[in-house]
């Protein structure tokens, strides 16, 4: 199973001043102001039995893009196979974005039928488990950093996948099904008070 989706608008942002590291008495510092250099989408799909993560960093954030990663993932696990030989099935978990199901990534999908594609429930992105890797990105390696371009940005991100990678390990879920879906199917408030 893969967990799918894009992070969209990651800033090259640069820092003005460098960061002042902590010292005895004092916190780390550093100022409000930066430079913008320009953003980049990472489209992400995150094997959960492995822990590896498939990646692309895209110039745009379009239908196109999303159906090009697609085809990335097919050349990545063109070769899986199934204790008979087989073709591995490849059950995609994403969400409702409109990119995800624009008619010509609907095709693509029909014309590869060992894609199997299973839709979180509306406002449930955080289903998708590789929301929760996208989060230990950016607290790992966008924050905190200096970025003087987008090329700069980008290669600091590949080398942060390929040291996930390198030390992968399968990601579980901590709470059971039954908590899972209860959550999920809890009712919503129609009240704006609340």
């Amino acid at each position: 199973m893969l967990c799918v989706d894009e992070k969209s608008q990651i800033q090259a942002l640069d820092r003005t001043t460098p960061i002042l590291p902590m010292q005895e008495g004092r916190i780390e510092c550093r100022w409000h102001d930066y430079y913008r250099h320009g953003t980049t989408p990472l489209f992400a799909a995150l094997d959960t039995a492995t822990g590896e993560v498939t990646a692309a960093l895209k110039p745009r954030h379009r239908h196109q893009e999303f159906l090009a990663f697609l085809k990335h993932i097919e050349r990545a696990y063109r070769d899986a196979l199934d204790a008979d030989g087989q073709p591995v099935e490849l059950h995609l978990v994403m969400d409702n974005y409109a990119a995800h199901k624009h008619p010509n990534v609907k095709h693509w999908l029909a014309r590869n039928p060992r894609f199997i594609v299973h839709f979180t429930p509306t406002h449930a992105s955080w289903m998708n488990l590789v929301e929760v890797w996208f989060g230990i990105v950016e607290r790992q390696a966008i924050r905190r950093g200096g970025f003087t371009s987008v090329p700069d940005l980008n290669a600091k991100i590949r080398t942060f996948i390929e040291g996930w990678n390198d030390r992968a390990h399968p990601f579980v879920w901590t709470k059971t099904a039954e908590q899972v879906l209860a959550k999920a199917n809890r009712p919503t408030t129609s009240n704006p008070r609340h």
